[in-house]
């Protein structure tokens, strides 16, 4: 890993206006990597996802936890969940995250994709409870997936393929400009954990 060359790409906005997202790249070794994939797979406290649309509730196939310095509650789709106390592991990753990107987290969404059948619909991360134009730190494990950005207005795209290991900042007005994705796909794929780290503001 060049951690050279990891800085130059973390530095280049990749939105074209309207918002900005960082690329680092894979911010930690294979092994390291492979080391964390592994715990959250098995010690995380994974749900099935809820969401309520026109009063019917659909549960995903998909899995997610909530974790925080407190028990922050979260509410979208209609549902809240409760933030249960961090991991030893999820301490290290988030200290992991604060350290490249100089800011501090308190709480973090996990979904976890089993193949590539699974993905997340267009959508913004724009909860009142979360902090205005604030950072997002998204850290992905597993296989390697496509991730898309579609302004709002514009409907101009732009996507990348996020690696086993690798970091990916949003911030600024890019929730407020821009809409995400994770797509699924035709071509085989693994299974694959992504964790967002947040600022929740307490009322």
């Amino acid at each position: 890993m060049d951690l050279f060359d990891n800085e130059i790409r973390a530095s280049k906005n990749l939105l074209p206006h309207s918002g900005e997202v960082n690329y680092f790249g894979t911010i930690m070794s294979v092994k390291m990597a492979n080391h964390y994939f592994e715990i959250l797979l098995k010690d995380i406290d994974w749900k099935n996802d809820v969401a309520i649309l026109f009063g019917k509730r659909i549960e995903t196939k998909r899995k997610v936890a909530w974790y925080g310095d407190k028990p922050f509650e979260y509410t979208y789709s209609n549902t809240t969940k409760q933030a249960l106390p961090w991991t030893k592991e999820l301490e290290e990753l988030k200290k992991m995250a604060e350290q490249n990107t100089g800011v501090k987290f308190n709480s973090c969404l996990l979904n976890l994709y089993h193949n590539e059948a699974e993905g997340m619909a267009w959508h913004s991360d724009a909860e009142k409870k979360l902090k205005k134009d604030g950072e997002i730190a998204s850290l992905s494990f597993g296989s390697e997936r496509k991730f898309a950005f579609k302004h709002k207005t514009t409907k101009e795209k732009v996507s990348l393929v996020l690696s086993h290991g690798s970091l990916l900042v949003m911030k600024g007005t890019t929730q407020t400009n821009w809409l995400h994705r994770l797509p699924p796909t035709k071509f085989k794929k693994g299974a694959r954990v992504n964790l967002t780290f947040r600022t929740i503001i307490e009322s």
